[in-house]
């Protein structure tokens, strides 16, 4: 989950490195570092953001030096710390490496190199990887590139590196196991990062290294690609980057988080373009129509996830077995890929996740293909490791989302989940023409139902200023807008840290009610669709307990409106688009209670946008 940037060629590195550091500072933001090669070498870390490493890094001789590189950290082993920072070096000083991912054996190779005479400084499992490449390339007299792919067949774990070796000071070695690491091709010059966002002005041309697959890049001899596996050479896939420096800056907005809110109508329109074909009653979706036999013949989906993907999946479960009349599982990947779960040949099985790289999303995929499913993947990030590693999949084109909490690519994946529902129904049989109409007409008409509920930021601005200070939330919803609270509660822990627990209303009854006095603020979804009877007899239940209760209701409700404190109304739409609808006002109080307690809602402490380790 961390972040690494590097350079070779014939500008200054540094400020493309730091540039890029700050541009990563999603993946991790506990400390940073950076390395600069040329007839000397500099490393400088510290504990801390970015904006602190550029100041450490001041007092030093930045200029001149073309060869270099970075790191952004977020921790797994030992605690943020200057020493633990990144780049480590080797014990003779002489190599440097950036290291995303976790070694798992490191415990066993740090005795090892220990019982041979290495001594460590730092908590880390990167600073035992460099010192085995320094160990193998000593002790067997080898260029530090076959040292590096040797070392790597001895670690389990993943990892994105990129090491350089003062012995050679032309060169980097990068490589890549289950850590994204994207490599920039310009004229005379190299960049490395995590993904291509830290290069977009000076190149369009990327190289995304799949698994066991290292590159050695050299300032003379150019780039050259292996299989760590068997030292085999790889030619290299040049893709051209379709991303724009405008989408990963903040436009005007204070946040990210913020922007990427309001830019949910535009997110939403780039999604279905070209796939809702509303007057054809058709839905394009080529990962689908590509293996439409497939899809028409399942029996069984099992949808794989984490975190705000996996609530999203928890929609798709209602949405598929209402249109579709598929049975369907929704499994945290963390936990699907350890309890001997039962797949079968021909299952289908739909990875969700917004970066394409988490890790335990990563290990389910594979474990779901070694026992036949055909695996479908929703991911944002075009040529990430889940999208190639899916037999099919699609894209949810929601451009780059910087804020850690997740916003519009809840929203965007929602709108695919609506579009592959609609389609599994036309397939199945099991939809007819009218609802097909009324579902799509409305997925059409989200974006400018979206903008008319951004318009009410300065009351849900005011609401959150008379609960900013509250200790714990509660958020309820019945139905399809069940996954919506769930999602409300996440973003309030996420970026306010106050406490909050989303619940299926019903279930309130059995445990949560004990919580609930004048002090607890209540967030109820209660459109009047499905359920409504129900959910107006719970507002009742919490009203009478003194709870304060701000609700999402239709609009131009009256029976929730007399009983709320507050009251935030959406436009009426079919069942399955609430969540979409409700998530955004949710989304805007979690943002204003956070600024509000003065915390900083992009970067929220212990989280990190791409999960890349267990």
């Amino acid at each position: 989950m961390c972040g690494i940037v590097g350079y070779i060629g014939y500008r200054d590195a540094y400020p493309i490195i730091i540039k890029g550091l700050k541009r990563l500072e999603y993946r991790g933001y506990d400390s940073a570092g950076i390395t600069l090669f040329d007839d000397s070498s500099t490393v400088v870390k510290t504990k801390g953001k970015v904006s602190d490493l550029e100041q450490t890094a001041a007092s030093h001789d930045n200029k001149g030096k073309t060869l270099g590189m970075g790191h952004t950290r977020w921790a797994t082993h030992g605690i943020p710390s200057d020493l633990n920072s990144h780049p480590h070096l080797s014990n003779s000083g002489k190599i440097a490496i950036v290291h995303n991912g976790i070694i798992e054996n490191y415990a066993a190779l740090k005795k090892m190199l220990s019982d041979n005479g290495f001594h460590f400084i730092s908590d880390t499992d990167t600073e035992v990887l460099v010192n085995l490449i320094e160990f193998i390339k000593t002790s067997q007299n080898l260029k530090v590139g076959k040292a590096v792919q040797i070392a790597l067949t001895q670690v389990v774990g993943a990892y994105a590196i990129a090491v350089i070796d003062a012995d050679r000071p032309g060169e980097v070695v990068v490589a890549k196991l289950g850590s994204p690491l994207a490599i920039g091709i310009g004229k005379d010059e190299y960049f490395i990062a995590s993904d291509a966002s830290p290069f977009i002005e000076y190149t369009k041309r990327t190289i995304y290294l799949d698994d066991n697959e290292m590159a050695v890049i050299s300032r003379e001899q150019g780039f050259k690609m292996y299989s760590i596996i068997n030292d085999k050479v790889i030619t290299p896939i040049i893709q051209d980057i379709q991303l724009s420096l405008e989408t990963i800056e903040k436009g005007g907005f204070d946040y990210f988080m913020l922007k990427e809110i309001h830019e949910q109508p535009h997110a939403i329109n780039d999604t279905f373009r070209g796939r809702l074909l509303v007057d054809q009653r058709r839905i394009n979706i080529s990962g689908i129509e590509h293996n439409k036999e497939i899809f028409k013949n399942a029996s069984r989906i099992t949808i794989i996830a984490c975190g705000t993907s996996w609530h999203a999946g928890l929609v798709a479960e209602y949405l598929f077995e209402d249109a579709a009349r598929i049975p369907v599982e929704v499994e945290y990947a963390s936990e699907f890929r350890y309890r001997n779960p039962v797949i079968n040949k021909g299952d289908i099985v739909i990875a969700i996740s917004q970066s394409g790289e988490t890790a335990d999303t990563l290990a389910a995929i594979k474990l779901a293909k070694e026992n036949g499913a055909f695996v479908f993947g929703i991911c944002n990030v075009v040529g990430s490791s889940i999208a190639r590693a899916a037999d099919g999949g699609a894209y949810t084109h929601a451009g780059p989302e910087i804020g850690v909490a997740s916003t519009k690519a809840f929203t965007t994946q929602l709108t695919v989940i609506i579009m592959m529902g609609l389609r599994l129904g036309q397939l199945k049989g099991t939809i007819d023409n009218a609802d097909f109409d009324r579902v799509a007409k409305q997925l059409a008409a989200l974006p400018k139902l979206i903008e008319s509920v951004l318009a009410y930021d300065k009351q849900i601005e005011k609401i959150a200023r008379e609960y900013k200070d509250a200790s714990n939330f509660l958020y309820l919803g019945r139905g399809y807008n069940f996954p919506a609270a769930l999602e409300g509660a996440l973003k309030l822990k996420e970026i306010s840290y106050i406490h909050a627990e989303g619940y299926p209303a019903a279930e309130m009854k059995h445990g949560p009610i004990a919580l609930i006095d004048k002090n607890m603020p209540v967030v109820v979804i209660a459109t009047n669709k499905g359920h409504y009877e129900k959910i107006v007899s719970n507002v009742q239940e919490i009203k009478s307990r003194n709870a304060k209760i701000i609700s999402i209701v239709t609009k131009g409700d009256e029976s929730v409106k007399l009983l709320s404190d507050h009251v935030i109304e959406i436009p009426e739409v079919t069942e399955a688009l609430v969540p979409i609808l409700a998530s955004v006002p949710l989304q805007l109080l979690s943002y204003h209670i956070a600024i509000m307690r003065g915390c900083n809602v992009d970067q929220p402490r212990n989280l990190a946008k791409s999960v890349t380790v267990e």
